[in-house]
């Protein structure tokens, strides 16, 4: 599976969770996390913190959202 695959396979896996209303993961490159990623169930919107500036992003939209997780994962190298 790609990278790209599989980060949306993350995302839409939080997405259908309704176990609880914000769904958060982190996205790690050789162990060390990049990014943590919120999804809210009220606003059906993700939210993207980059950690290493503490910077956040909004997004509606799943497939912007995983290619900005993409191209921060690809920046780690």
């Amino acid at each position: 599976m790609s990278q790209l695959a599989g980060i949306i396979q993350r995302l839409n896996a939080m997405k259908e969770d309704e176990s609880v209303e914000v769904q958060q993961r982190r996205f790690e490159r050789e162990g060390k996390a990049i990014c943590e990623v919120k999804y809210f169930q009220a606003t059906e919107s993700f939210e993207i913190m980059i950690l290493e500036d503490d910077q956040k992003y909004q997004f509606d939209n799943i497939d912007l959202a995983a290619i900005d997780i993409f191209e921060l994962l690809q920046d780690a190298q």
